[in-house]
């Protein structure tokens, strides 16, 4: 098979020939249609991730079908059309066991833990626990936008912030995850407040539904850069939710700034010690009763009333993908996230493409 490889934290992602993966006794390997470029891959090759094992293939946002199973699935034959969350749990735990699997302490990430789709196939681990059925009015871009950002946003909005119709939400960053975050509050009836510095970003949130968008970087709007003290001007005393979406020291805290007393703050983003240590203000939190709450993917478990609000319409995805890249554009796609020129919305792969014409950075 043809897969994005590079061989040093940074380096140049060259599409080389490479052996096809074999199914584990649990697991399966699904041929990938497409595959979303995600700013957790960018953490993974810069190096962000621990366990990474050089030469590496990154991807964990995917769909495909079924090309080959291990002797051990009951569950799953091949043709069978599916995506895969991005944390893959093993099955046996008491949190898989409990259909917690985001959080197995044995989890594995295709990606990170072991090569991902970033390549024309991908094996995935447990596929009794970790597969997901997908119907045929879901394509494969808007499926694969469904591995991590949509179904991240979700889990972040319905089941951690549980944000309820009416609510004042603040969104902090809007890149495909964020602007799924949007997306899904305003589906549940929020009133969204989007923060970011792109006038791009904004402009994708604001057609996800956002009722407020504000420039960060714009002293007009947002005066002295006090994110906060904007959140609050224009929500009437502060956000009932607030999601970092992008993961840095600033966001997460201006996030935990912008709440109201008994305010939910739900960290989606990666915080990645490289980039600093985030300063939360205790103080604050205490004094407000806030709750502090972390939100990582959601388990394949809980994918059916996602399925459900995107084919009923209730949450709209159409245009959330805004760009379709062949594999040997992996690379220029993730320099353009570090660089924060990547286009508004989600980018995906077509691993299948792009012609072999050689290593391509």
């Amino acid at each position: 098979m043809r897969a994005a490889v590079y061989d040093r934290p940074g380096g140049p992602l060259r599409v080389l020939d490479v052996p096809d993966p074999e199914p584990a006794a649990h697991g399966v390997v699904v041929t990938v249609d497409s595959t979303g470029v995600c700013r957790s891959d960018w953490h993974t090759w810069l190096g962000h991730e621990d366990g990474v094992r050089l030469p590496h293939v990154l991807g964990h946002e995917l769909a495909g079908r079924v090309v080959a199973v291990g002797g051990n699935v009951r569950r799953w034959t091949e043709g069978a059309r599916v995506t895969t969350p991005f944390a893959c749990g093993c099955g046996e735990c008491e949190h898989c066991l409990a259909g917690r699997a985001q959080v197995c302490p044995r989890q594995t990430q295709p990606g990170a833990s072991a090569w991902g789709s970033f390549a024309e196939l991908v094996a995935l681990d447990h596929a009794d626990t970790n597969l997901v059925a997908l119907p045929d009015d879901i394509d494969d871009d808007t499926a694969a936008a469904l591995g991590c950002r949509l179904a991240t946003a979700w889990r972040a909005v319905v089941d951690r912030a549980r944000v309820l119709a009416g609510e004042w939400v603040s969104v902090h960053g809007c890149g495909g995850l964020g602007r799924a975050a949007v997306a899904v509050a305003a589906s549940r009836g929020a009133r969204v407040v989007a923060v970011d510095v792109s006038a791009a970003a904004l402009a994708g949130a604001r057609d996800a539904g956002a009722e407020v968008v504000l420039d960060a970087g714009d002293e007009t709007a947002v005066p002295r850069g006090d994110v906060p003290s904007a959140v609050r001007a224009v929500t009437a005393g502060g956000a009932h939710a607030a999601l970092d979406c992008l993961g840095s020291p600033t966001t997460c805290a201006d996030a935990v700034r912008s709440l109201r007393p008994r305010g939910r703050h739900v960290q989606v983003g990666l915080l990645p010690p490289a980039a600093g240590r985030a300063v939360v203000p205790m103080e604050r939190v205490i004094a407000a009763e806030l709750d502090l709450l972390g939100s990582h993917g959601m388990a394949a478990a809980d994918y059916p009333p996602l399925l459900a609000a995107v084919r009923s319409g209730e949450l709209p995805v159409a245009g959330m993908v805004t760009r379709r890249l062949g594999l040997a554009e992996a690379g220029r796609a993730l320099a353009e996230l570090g660089a924060g020129t990547a286009p508004a919305g989600i980018t995906v792969l077509h691993p299948g493409a792009s012609p072999a014409a050689g290593a391509r950075t």
